[in-house]
C-alpha cells in the first residue's frame, strides 16, 4: 500500500508508510518508501535520494566511503544554502573536509534524514546541570488588579493589528505600558514570574521600554535572559535591569567587578559613586587598561553622575586613549567642570578668537575664527575634519567656545550679564555659529542662568530675537532648567505660536503635565478644532496628551467630545475626527487614573 506524499520542510516526496515508485529519473530524484534499499533502487534513477536514511541502489550516495555520512551532520540551514546555490557553488560538505563526489544525491538524503526527524520531534537534549536558582527579589508584589491591567497590556502588545484601521475612541494600551513600569518602578514593586515572558518579549521588540522593563524585572528577569538567547540583550544593556548591589563589603566589590557581567558591572560602578564619586573611579581604574574600547566608553560615560574635580587626573589620562571616542568624550567631561585645566586651556583659546568689538556706533562681538587646529587642540577633543557642508574655521570654532566655561563671557564682556551678552550684535554673520556653541555649552555645563538667556522670551518671534531660532537647541535649553519653569515656558510658548512647532518642547516637560501647560494643549487643540485646521496633522500632538496630560483634566475635556458641525472650507470629516480624538483623549485619561489607583491599593 502507498501513502500520499506529506510536506517535510521544502521536500514532498516522503511519504509515512508504504512503499512508492520514482517521482523522477535521472541523479537526484527523490524517493518516498521506507522499504529496504532492494526494494526502492533503479537503474533507471542513479544518485537517488530516499525519504528515511541513505539509500543503497547503484550511485546512490551510500555504504562504505560514500559523502552521506559526512552530510548528513550538516544544518537544515547549510543544506538548504547548498541546494539554493547549487551543489557546484556550494557544496555540501563539514567545515575544512572535502565534498563528497555524489553531493547531490547525499544532499537530498540528509534533507530527507532531517525532514523526518522534524516530524517525529526535536531530539533529546544532551544533560546538563540545573542552572543555579535567581538571586531573590525582595521587592513587594503587585497588586492583583495591577497584575490583572499589566498582563492585559502585554497581551494587547502581542494582539494582531486591526490592518491600519484605525483603533476609534478606545485607548491605545500598548502606548500605556511604558507609563504603566514607571510607575510600577517608583513604587518600588517586582514583576510577577509569570508574567516576565511576555514582559521581555516587549522589551526586545521596543527598545524604549528596555531600561523600565529590566529595571522592573529585576534579577529574575536577568536569570531568565541567561537562559534563552532571544533575551540576551538584557544582559548587555544599561544596568536598569539589575537590583542596586550592596556595596558596603570590599570583597564582594572586587570580585563582582572583576568577574560580573557588563551589565552588573555598570550597575556596581554606579552604586560605588552613588555613595563616594573619588571610590567608583578609583574603581574603574583597576581594569581600565585591559577594558575593550567600546566598554571604556560606556564606563566613561557612566561617569556623567555625580561629576566632581575629584575625576579630572582620571579624564586627563583618558584624552591620551587609544579610542577616538573615548578620548572625545573625556574631553566632553572635562569641559563640563569649569575649573578643569582644559577648561581653561579652551577658554584661553576662544577668547583669543572673540571679544568685544567698540569700532561701530554700539558695542558689539568681533569673531577671528582659528586657522589651524593643531595638536595641542587635537588632544583636547577638538575634532580637525569638519562634517560634510561645513567650514573648517567655523568647525573649529565652535568647538572651543562650547567648551570653555560660560563665566569667561561675563569678563570678557565688561561684566555684562548673559542675557545682554546674548543680545550684542554679532559681525561678520558669525551670530548663528557663536549662539550655537553657546547653547551647547550651556546644556553641557547645566547653566539655567544662560539657558534662560539664550531661550529668550517664549512670546518673542524666534526668527527675530536674541537667541536660538533652532527648536531643537531650545527643547535641549529647556531641560537644563527647572520642571515649573520649563511647563511655564512651553506654555507661554504655545499660547503665543501654536502647536506646529511645538511638539518637541513637550518631548521634555515632566510627565504629567503641568496645569497651565495642559490648559495650553487643551486650548490649542480647541482653537485648531473650531478654526476648521486640517485634523490628521494633529494627531501627534494628540497621542502624546493622551500619555501626558494630567488624569484629572478627564472632566473638564468632557465638552470637547461632542461633534461639530462640518464647516464651509473645513477638511471633509474633519469634525468627526477630532470628536473621536477627543473621546479617546478623554477614556485614555481615566484608564490612566484606573492604572494608578490598582498600583496604590497595597
Amino acid at each position: 500500500m502507498t501513502t500520499a506524499p506529506t510536506t517535510a520542510g521544502p521536500f514532498t516526496n516522503v511519504t509515512a508508510t508504504g512503499t512508492s515508485t520514482a517521482t523522477g529519473s535521472g541523479s537526484g530524484s527523490a524517493y518516498s518508501g521506507p522499504g529496504p534499499a532492494s526494494d526502492r533502487g533503479s537503474a533507471s534513477a542513479p544518485g537517488s535520494a530516499y525519504g528515511f536514511g541513505p539509500a543503497s541502489g547503484p550511485g546512490s550516495g551510500s555504504g562504505s566511503g560514500s559523502g552521506f555520512d559526512a552530510v548528513a551532520g550538516l544544518s537544515w540551514e547549510e543544506l538548504v544554502t547548498s541546494a539554493l546555490l547549487g551543489t557546484d557553488r556550494r557544496p555540501p560538505a563539514p567545515r575544512g573536509g572535502p565534498a563528497p563526489a555524489d553531493a547531490p544525491a547525499a544532499l537530498l538524503d540528509a534533507a530527507a534524514l532531517h525532514a523526518v526527524r522534524q516530524r517525529a520531534g526535536l531530539r533529546p537534549a544532551v544533560p546538563r546541570a540545573r542552572p543555579a536558582p535567581a538571586a531573590p527579589d525582595p521587592r513587594p508584589a503587585l497588586p492583583e488588579a495591577a497584575r490583572l491591567r499589566l498582563a492585559h497590556l502585554l497581551a494587547d502588545r502581542a494582539a494582531p493589528s486591526a490592518g491600519g484601521r484605525g483603533r476609534g475612541a478606545a485607548p491605545d494600551l500598548t502606548e500605556l505600558i511604558p507609563q504603566w513600569l514607571a510607575t510600577a518602578n517608583r513604587m518600588g514593586y517586582r514583576a510577577p514570574a509569570s508574567l516576565l515572558p511576555p514582559l521581555l518579549d516587549a522589551a526586545r521588540a521596543r527598545t524604549d521600554l528596555r531600561p523600565q522593563a529590566l529595571a522592573f524585572a529585576g534579577p529574575r528577569g536577568l536569570w531568565l535572559a541567561g537562559l534563552n538567547p532571544d533575551w540576551r540583550f538584557a544582559l548587555r544593556g544599561a544596568a536598569g535591569g539589575t537590583l542596586r548591589p550592596d556595596v558596603t563589603d570590599p570583597d564582594a566589590v572586587a570580585r563582582l567587578w572583576e568577574e560580573g557581567l557588563f551589565a552588573e558591572r555598570i550597575a556596581l560602578l554606579d552604586a560605588v559613586r552613588a555613595q563616594d564619586p573619588p571610590a567608583g573611579t578609583a574603581l574603574l581604574a583597576t581594569t581600565w587598561a585591559a577594558e575593550r574600547a567600546e566598554d571604556r566608553l560606556m564606563f566613561l560615560d557612566s561617569l556623567r553622575s555625580g561629576l566632581g574635580n575629584a575625576d579630572e587626573p582620571f579624564l586627563e589620562q583618558a584624552l591620551s586613549d587609544r579610542s577616538r571616542n573615548v578620548r572625545a568624550t573625556a574631553a566632553e567631561l572635562l569641559s563640563a567642570l569649569p575649573a578643569s585645566a582644559l577648561a581653561g586651556r579652551m577658554a584661553a583659546r576662544a577668547l583669543s578668537c572673540v571679544h568685544l568689538d567698540r569700532t561701530g556706533v554700539s558695542p558689539g562681538i568681533a569673531v577671528e575664527a582659528p586657522h589651524e587646529c593643531d595638536a595641542g587642540m587635537q588632544r583636547d577633543g577638538v575634532a580637525a575634519v569638519p562634517p560634510a557642508g561645513r567650514g573648517e574655521r567655523s568647525w573649529w570654532l565652535g568647538q572651543l567656545v562650547e567648551a570653555a566655561p560660560l563665566g569667561v563671557w561675563e569678563e570678557r564682556f565688561g561684566g555684562r550679564a548673559a542675557e545682554e551678552i546674548v543680545a550684542l550684535p554679532v559681525a561678520d554673520e558669525w551670530a548663528g555659529e557663536l549662539h550655537a556653541a553657546w547653547c551647547r555649552a550651556a546644556v553641557r555645563q547645566r547653566n539655567p542662568h544662560w539657558s534662560r538667556a539664550l531661550l529668550g522670551h517664549p512670546s518673542a518671534p524666534p526668527a527675530s530675537g536674541p537667541g536660538t531660532a533652532s527648536i531643537a537647541e531650545r527643547s535641549k535649553l529647556l531641560s537644563v532648567l527647572e520642571e515649573g519653569e520649563r511647563a511655564s515656558w512651553v506654555a507661554g510658548f504655545i499660547a503665543a505660536h501654536g502647536l506646529s512647532e511645538a511638539f518637541q518642547l513637550l518631548g521634555v516637560c515632566t510627565v504629567p503635565w503641568a496645569g497651565p501647560l495642559g490648559r495650553a494643549v487643551v486650548d490649542a487643540l480647541d482653537i485648531a478644532r473650531d478654526g476648521g485646521s486640517y485634523p490628521w496633522s494633529f494627531s501627534g500632538v494628540m497621542g502624546l496628551a493622551e500619555r501626558c496630560l494630567d488624569p484629572a483634566e478627564a472632566d473638564r475635556l468632557e465638552v470637547l467630545t461632542a461633534a461639530q458641525d462640518e464647516q464651509e472650507g473645513a477638511s471633509p470629516g474633519a469634525g468627526g475626527y477630532w470628536s473621536e480624538a477627543f473621546q479617546r483623549l478623554v477614556s485614555t485619561l481615566r484608564l490612566r487614573a484606573t492604572m494608578e489607583a490598582e498600583l496604590l491599593a497595597a
